[in-house]
């Protein structure tokens, strides 16, 4: 017999709702929300069914790298790529935008189920949805205790292996622009809902282990104060900063079009956000280092930021290396 899917996907009012009811009466509650902040899932603790989300933040599991096996990619093809970074270049230089996130997808084959590589993988934030995607991201989106925000952006990636890597990417100029802009934006964007906002950490360095090496990625800590009455507004709060900058570009409305009209495919919950709020405290991930089941096969989503200075033969190479599995 055929059991449906338990969990309906709600309209982004109804989440907001939601959102701002349970975190006003204390109540325990998951969240995941699409990219386009349009729809998502919303699950009362006490609903949450294993068999069919199962959502990690931090756990100690350690992984398994015998899991993989084979793990063949097929990222888009070069010369399509190239055209969609010409035309995110053209924007630049009419000053549409100076920094957007530009993802496509690859086809995967991998010998592991989604189930499998949700429970051998190790990240900060898992997340799997059965037949839909499994997720592994080191990126926290933000988190509220006690009236404090914190986000995180992460932006900067290279190959540890690389000689003397950490200060290649501490010091490459492309980065640094990079960096400094997406921290604008969510000093910014968290200036919309809180006050004393704050860089109380700047360009630090997240080693990531994955089944192809070590990567080394650069990250901000920022911070505010929310007002008192915080807890009755979550999903005002939560709604009004998404999607996330480091997954979107600024200026962000007109890079959000911009996106949209480049990418040509649907992003769906990849870069969306997941959070669970466990009665007191809310944290929340930028829903990265993505693979999602489609009637194709395993579609891997991934991308970076594009700027004036971006080239893009490293642009295409840092897609492909970022299709991962992160292990330990």
């Amino acid at each position: 017999m055929t059991i449906n899917f338990p969990y309906s996907l709600l309209e982004q009012d109804e989440l907001i709702r939601k959102l701002n009811e349970f975190s006003g009466r204390g109540e325990a509650f998951y969240v995941l929300i699409r990219y386009d902040g349009q729809k998502g899932y919303f699950i009362p603790a006490s609903y949450m069914n294993d068999d069919w989300i199962r959502i990690s933040f931090y756990s100690e599991r350690k992984s398994d790298p015998s899991l993989i096996g084979r793990w063949n990619v097929s990222p888009v093809e070069k010369e399509k790529y190239a055209s969609k970074f010409d035309k995110v270049m053209a924007h630049i230089r009419r000053g549409d935008t100076f920094l957007i996130n530009l993802t496509q997808p690859s086809l995967v084959s991998c010998d592991a189920s989604l189930e499998e590589l949700f429970e051998k993988a190790y990240a900060p934030y898992k997340i799997w949805i059965r037949d839909q995607f499994v997720c592994f991201s080191p990126e926290r989106f933000v988190s509220i205790q006690n009236g404090c925000i914190r986000t995180f952006p992460m932006k900067g990636t290279i190959d540890a292996s690389l000689p003397a890597a950490e200060e290649l990417v501490m010091n490459n100029e492309k980065e640094k622009a990079e960096h400094a802009t997406i921290v604008d934006l969510l000093r910014n964007d968290l200036s919309r809902v809180a006050t004393v906002v704050k860089v109380t950490r700047y360009r630090y360095i997240d080693r990531i282990h994955t089944h192809k090496g070590e990567l080394l990625q650069v990250s901000s800590e920022i911070q505010g104060k929310l007002p008192a009455d915080y807890d009755s507004h979550l999903g005002d709060i939560l709604f009004s900063l998404l999607p996330a900058g480091s997954i979107s570009g600024a200026p962000k409305v007109k890079t959000l079009e911009i996106i949209q009209q480049t990418e040509g495919y649907d992003r769906g919950f990849y870069t969306g956000i997941c959070g669970f709020f466990d009665g007191a405290t809310f944290d929340s991930a930028v829903m990265i280092r993505f693979l999602e089941q489609a009637e194709e096969g395993f579609i891997y989503k991934s991308g970076g930021g594009i700027t004036f200075q971006s080239e893009m033969e490293q642009e295409y190479q840092e897609l492909i290396q970022k299709v991962y599995v992160p292990l330990h």
